[in-house]
């Protein structure tokens, strides 16, 4: 109950200040062009301060927090940018939102039992919330559980991101679950000539196989076994030993094009230094005040 307090203190916040700013926005149209860290600074000063205190004040009380909205954060920029739209409901009788999503529903749900260690990045601000969240448009951008290395590349090339920061990002899988369903074929008649992925540790397959029994509905196993309610390095750990849950996970050591980047994330971790890859993320598909 207290932490469910604290996140929905958070949002009011948040929400609060921009409602402040919005009628003053709204007559300064022709301003809101660039994004820039800083940007209510003239029209309403106070307005970063306010989120950046209320997120502050959140974490310190329940540092899965900050764990919770980097994988947020990810999920809500790959679809229509970062616009907020994978926090909006369902309108009943309307086409389910993105957070119904078998991508983000149950997986951006009990994040506040997390732990992480401080992350800091700046994000420009001056967007606009998005007002148009579909569960349909989630897996034509959220790249699939089965894509190669280069086919991940490629994706993530599509939303202004390298090979670095996708490999960076990719350790979001550090937290959060993901569905039997989302790597079963790994399990059993993978191919012609292997019933189990080759590439797949033999015993981390028994364990999934009492995770995820046949005939089952489809439960859910979390993404870093070691360490599932910590954001580190250990899922990066993981792949060196085969032991990466989705075949997208563990292409990124297996594949040349990405394994010297996997062994670095395994040693030095995920820091400040990394989650600047964050930043720059947030300028995908921006909507300002001066779109329609």
């Amino acid at each position: 109950m207290a932490d469910s307090k604290i996140s929905k203190f958070v949002a009011f916040m948040v929400v609060f200040s921009l409602m402040i700013c919005s009628t003053t926005m709204a007559k300064s149209k022709s301003s809101g062009s660039k994004l820039r860290v800083g940007y209510y600074y003239k029209t309403c000063p106070q307005a970063e301060m306010i989120v950046r205190k209320a997120v502050n004040k959140a974490v310190s009380k329940n540092p899965g927090i900050a764990a919770g909205l980097i994988r947020m954060h990810f999920h809500d920029c790959f679809v229509r940018g970062c616009d907020g739209s994978v926090l909006l409901d369902t309108v009943p009788g309307k086409p389910a939102a993105e957070k119904d999503n078998i991508a983000n529903f149950p997986s951006l749900q009990g994040l506040n039992s997390l732990k992480v260690g401080w992350i800091g990045y700046d994000v420009p601000s001056g967007r606009r919330d998005g007002r148009v969240s579909l569960s349909s448009e989630v897996l034509q951008n959220l790249p699939p559980p089965f894509f190669s290395a280069p086919q991940l590349r490629d994706n993530f090339r599509t939303k202004g991101l390298s090979l670095d920061d996708m490999v960076t990002l990719s350790g979001s899988h550090s937290i959060g679950v993901s569905h039997c369903s989302s790597f079963s074929s790994r399990l059993s008649g993978f191919n012609a000539t292997f019933d189990q992925d080759p590439s797949l540790n033999p015993g981390f397959a028994s364990f999934l196989k009492t995770r995820c029994p046949a005939g089952n509905s489809d439960p859910v196993v979390s993404n870093d076994f070691q360490t599932p309610n910590r954001l580190d390095n250990k899922y990066y750990a993981n792949l060196k030993v085969q032991k990466g849950l989705l075949t997208s996970d563990q292409t990124l050591f297996d594949s040349p094009l990405t394994r010297k980047l996997v062994v670095e994330n395994a040693k030095y971790g995920f820091d400040d230094s990394r989650a600047e890859v964050l930043s720059p993320q947030t300028n995908d598909q921006v909507i300002t005040s001066d779109d329609e």
